[in-house]
C-alpha cells in the first residue's frame, strides 16, 4: 500500500536527494580542485541548515502537539535522541568538508565521503524511523485544530528563510513531489519565495548539481 505523502516526505526526499548528489560529486573530484570543493562546501552548509531548520521545527512544535494528544513518550524521546545524533553526525561531516574546501586534494575528498556516507546512515535510519512509526500519528491529528496551529507556525517563516528553503526544496525535485506541493502550497506564493528571496541559492548553490 502507498503510503500518503505528506510535505515531511517531500522535505526528506530533498534530504536524501542532496546527500546523493553529494557523495556522487565527492567521487568525482578531481585532485586539486578547490573551486569545485569549495562549491560543494557551501552546498553542505545550505544542506545542514535545512535539515537542521527542519529538526528545530519539530522539536519545538509538532513533538510537543503529539505528546498532548497522548503519542507515546518513548517514541517521541527516540525522535529527540535521533536528532541529536544526527547534529553530531552532521557537524563531524561539517569538518570534514572544511578541510576538504581549503585542500581541495583527493585525499580530503574520500575522507569526507566517507564522512558523508556515515552521516547519510544516520540520517536515513531517523527518515525511515519518523516515516513508518510516526507519520501514522501526524494522519491522525491532521484536521484538529492543535495540528493547524502548528502548521501556521511552522508556515509563518520570514522571507529570507522560506526563499532559501523552496528554492532548495524544488531544486530536482520529482514530478509527483511537485504536484503534491502545487497542491498544497499556491505556485505564485513558491515562485516568489523561490527566484526573489531564494535568488542566493540559485546563484550560489544550484549550480553546484548542474
Amino acid at each position: 500500500m502507498t503510503e500518503p505523502m505528506t510535505m515531511n516526505r517531500v522535505i526528506h526526499a530533498a534530504v536524501r536527494r542532496d546527500l546523493d548528489r553529494l557523495s556522487a560529486a565527492l567521487g568525482a573530484l578531481q585532485d586539486g580542485d578547490r573551486p569545485r570543493a569549495q562549491a560543494l562546501d557551501r552546498a553542505y552548509r545550505n544542506l545542514r541548515n535545512e535539515l537542521t531548520h527542519h529538526h528545530e521545527g519539530e522539536d519545538t512544535y509538532i513533538w510537543p502537539m503529539l505528546a498532548g494528544a497522548g503519542v507515546d513518550r518513548d517514541l517521541l524521546a527516540a525522535m529527540e535522541s535521533e536528532h541529536h545524533t544526527m547534529a553530531e553526525a552532521l557537524a563531524e561531516t561539517a569538518g570534514t568538508m572544511q578541510a576538504l574546501a581549503s585542500s581541495g586534494s583527493a585525499a580530503d575528498a574520500a575522507t569526507a565521503r566517507a564522512s558523508v556516507e556515515r552521516t547519510r546512515e544516520v540520517v536515513e535510519r531517523h527518515l525511515r524511523h519518523e516515516e513508518s512509526e510516526l507519520e501514522p500519528y501526524l494522519h491522525r491529528v491532521e484536521d484538529t485544530p492543535e495540528w493547524h496551529a502548528v502548521e501556521k507556525k511552522l508556515r509563518s517563516q520570514p522571507p529570507r528563510v522560506a526563499g532559501p528553503f523552496f528554492a532548495w526544496l524544488t531544486d530536482g525535485m520529482s514530478d509527483e513531489h511537485r504536484a503534491f506541493l502545487k497542491a498544497t502550497v499556491p505556485t505564485p506564493v513558491v515562485t516568489v519565495f523561490s527566484r526573489v528571496f531564494g535568488r542566493r541559492y540559485h546563484r550560489e548553490v544550484a549550480p553546484t548539481w548542474r
